[in-house]
């Protein structure tokens, strides 16, 4: 007999949070995070004090997602957890934890490649949000991917473009460090770009061929205008914020477009949905809307707490692998690298 409900336990923990959540079916039931303030007094994050915050708040997390769902441990049907890509300690951590826990409830293990969960919570189901239709292009853009995939179905994927060197989320930091903004910046020049004139100051884009990116010239270009103006005026910065925020935001914008614009060409696929922290950014989801209109495109923006590293989107996967008996080995290891 067909079991009616079935209950996810999904464990995200590749970065610098520590995220839980339970799901039955494909509907949310708990979905909680546990950041790390610690890393923002040194403008990046800290993988050692990573992985220990992460063997602080597991086990807490998890209890509060069970209980928060309202049911038990041994209601779970499954365990699914981030096996990479991200830094080895943090992946470490859930690993361990995942295979302990679903080894002492003897119920499988399911193993979840972090970027296709970014682009698959999408099929979380939530009122008034439309699910993608197959095929899409996905864009997943965080601080430390950039990438078009083509998406054929639920595990049918392929990228057919990436950056060659930074991520655009490390674009938008490393940029806010030189404006002597805290991390992570990418947020503070999306809340000052709404303030000022993105054609303030012209930042010209990189030239790469095809569907690659490329952040890293940018980055200089931006850090040797800044030094140029503030030797002219020492109170630049000050004076002009939101300026240069707006302008450094539609430059990066630009990029991300014209990119999404070409792959469009090249496939004939015009369904396109985002995903990742920095897909949260409000000029790149309005930059999205406006293409619905002028191009003709059908676009999927997720929620904001979808856009972040967190435990629904893994538990998302896990019970679609779920379905399909895909099972992991109690071998299994994490991988800092692991490719779509």
């Amino acid at each position: 007999m067909k079991k009616e409900n079935i209950y996810i336990l999904g464990i995200e923990s590749s970065c610098d949070d520590t995220s839980a959540a339970i799901l039955c079916n494909d509907q949310i039931l708990s979905n909680i995070v546990a950041d790390q303030k610690i890393h923002t007094e040194y403008g990046g994050v800290v993988p050692e004090l990573a992985s220990r915050a992460h063997q602080q708040n597991i086990v807490p997390v998890v209890h509060q997602a069970i209980a928060k769902a309202g049911i038990q441990k041994d209601d779970l049907d499954a365990i699914a957890f981030t096996r990479g890509p991200g830094l080895m300690g943090s992946l470490l951590v859930g690993t361990s934890f995942a295979k302990s826990l679903a080894y002492g409830l003897n119920i499988p293990l399911i193993d979840i490649n972090h970027m296709q969960a970014h682009i698959l919570a999408h099929f979380i189901d939530e009122k008034d949000h439309k699910k993608p239709l197959f095929p899409f292009l996905a864009m997943t853009i965080s601080g430390g991917h950039t990438q078009i995939v083509k998406v054929n179905d639920y595990f049918d994927m392929k990228v057919i473009g990436e950056t060659i060197d930074d991520a655009v989320g490390e674009a938008f930091d490393k940029s806010g460090k030189v404006l002597g903004l805290g991390y992570p910046a990418g947020p503070e020049i999306d809340k000052r770009a709404q303030l000022g004139n993105p054609k303030a100051y012209k930042f010209t884009k990189p030239k790469v061929e095809g569907l690659n990116f490329s952040f890293s010239g940018l980055k200089t270009a931006i850090l040797y205008f800044v030094q140029r103006e503030t030797k002219a005026n020492p109170n630049f910065i000050e004076e002009h914020l939101n300026d240069i925020c707006a302008s450094i935001q539609y430059t990066i914008i630009g990029i991300l477009m014209d990119k999404l614009k070409l792959a469009v060409k090249e496939t004939g696929i015009n369904h396109i949905a985002i995903g990742g922290g920095v897909s949260a950014n409000s000029g790149i989801r309005k930059a999205l809307k406006d293409a619905e209109s002028k191009h003709g495109w059908t676009t999927y923006i997720p929620k904001f707490e979808y856009t972040t590293d967190n435990a629904a989107m893994i538990a998302i996967v896990g019970y679609l692998k779920y379905l399909k008996k895909d099972f992991s080995d109690f071998d299994v290891m994490a991988t800092a690298r692991l490719k779509i």
